[in-house]
């Protein structure tokens, strides 16, 4: 195992947020940048960071992830000597639903998969944000600073810190103080829900952890506290990239425009730091003879012979002649009829919007989610 560490990532949030894009797929198997899911960042990151072995907790609606993420060989994770392995609840938190109750509990649940590998270090991510990521970096500042534990933080405005946990650390990076989304907080320092544990401290405070009637069993209210609380040794490690949390139908939406933005901090592009995905074996992108393209993300397999004007299409998407879509977002497979105007949203996977309808508006605050076939009112 390189670097003696090992990757767990956290893939079972509900993503509830994301409304209908999350009624039957993981949010992190949910779609993004043309051809991309959610999930294929942090397993990319792994790959990329020399990791080999990745556990994926997975939950609700898991079916279509479990599935996928199985499939090691599209992050090259299916040697002899690495892996991706799916891992969903063993323990029954109820009579119905099989749950992990805490972020912490899905660690604590699967101790004896961690122990089968003997890591020296434990890297625990979660499965829904957009980076990249060189985790072995992160490793050698924990390692120089004789860290019990690492969090990587990223600078958020002031005015949006309460969503997060927020981290108050002293010049020299450690950590004097932790607040789970806290109503007044006293930095700007976000956790970004990646995390380097010294493996056999936090085994042992896990095993306590579940014991602890007391206990939500979650990283932020729970166990960072506590190792705080016994004068352990917790750094930050301030992360200078692209990030970013997906959790809206709104940030979704942003993530994806951001990829119009010439030299953007995430360059999917970037031969150096690859995120793999699946292999469709796609056609190229056809533009016909009527199309009128300003500033648009145009993934292979789309057809667009109408007007596109700073969007971004998914592999397979269809605009015809004499459609507009303009600041929006169409997933895979979506089909805009002739004469159909699309403005200010984004439209999931398989949509139809019938010829001469009109979605969205750009005067609209939020984002309109197309999440059913548009049909034109008899």
């Amino acid at each position: 195992m390189q670097n003696n560490m090992l990757a767990m990532i956290l893939a079972g949030g509900r993503g509830s947020r994301l409304k209908d894009l999350t009624t039957r797929v993981a949010k992190p198997a949910v779609h993004y940048g043309g051809k991309y899911r959610i999930i294929d960042f942090p397993l990319s990151n792994c790959a990329n960071s020399g990791i080999d072995v990745v556990g994926v907790l997975t939950q609700y609606e898991s079916v279509l992830l479990n599935s996928y993420v199985a499939a090691g060989r599209r992050w090259g994770l299916d040697s002899r000597d690495s892996g991706v392995y799916v891992l969903p609840p063993r323990e029954k938190a109820d009579a119905d639903l099989d749950v992990y109750r805490g972020t912490a509990d899905a660690i604590s649940q699967n101790i004896d998969f961690i122990d089968t590998y003997d890591p020296e270090y434990l890297l625990i991510l979660s499965g829904d944000h957009i980076y990249k990521m060189d985790y072995s970096e992160m490793l050698n500042f924990h390692k120089q600073r004789n860290a019990d534990a690492t969090i990587a933080v990223i600078p958020v405005p002031l005015e949006e810190a309460s969503r997060f946990g927020i981290m108050n650390a002293d010049a020299e990076g450690m950590i004097l103080e932790f607040e789970e989304k806290p109503e007044k907080p006293k930095s700007n320092l976000a956790s970004m829900g990646i995390y380097i544990f010294n493996w056999k401290l936090l085994r042992k405070m896990l095993t306590d952890d579940m014991v602890n009637p007391d206990s939500s069993h979650d990283f932020g209210k729970d166990i960072i506290p506590t190792m705080l609380a016994n004068d352990k040794r917790l750094f930050a490690y301030k992360f200078q990239g692209y990030w970013k949390d997906v959790g809206t139908i709104d940030s979704l939406w942003e993530a994806n425009m951001d990829l119009l933005d010439e030299g953007n901090a995430l360059n999917l592009r970037d031969g150096s730091w690859t995120i793999y995905t699946e292999d469709i074996g796609a056609l190229p992108q056809y533009l016909g003879p009527n199309s009128e393209i300003d500033r648009a993300y145009i993934t292979e397999a789309c057809k667009v012979d109408g007007l596109v004007r700073n969007s971004v299409l998914f592999s397979g998407a269809e605009v015809a002649t004499g459609a507009k879509v303009i600041d929006s977002v169409l997933m895979p497979n979506v089909k805009v009829e002739e004469g159909a105007i699309v403005t200010r949203a984004l439209v999931a996977s398989d949509v139809v919007v019938e010829a001469g309808t009109t979605v969205g508006s750009a005067k609209s605050k939020n984002i309109t989610l197309v999440a059913a076939d548009v049909k034109e009112e008899e």
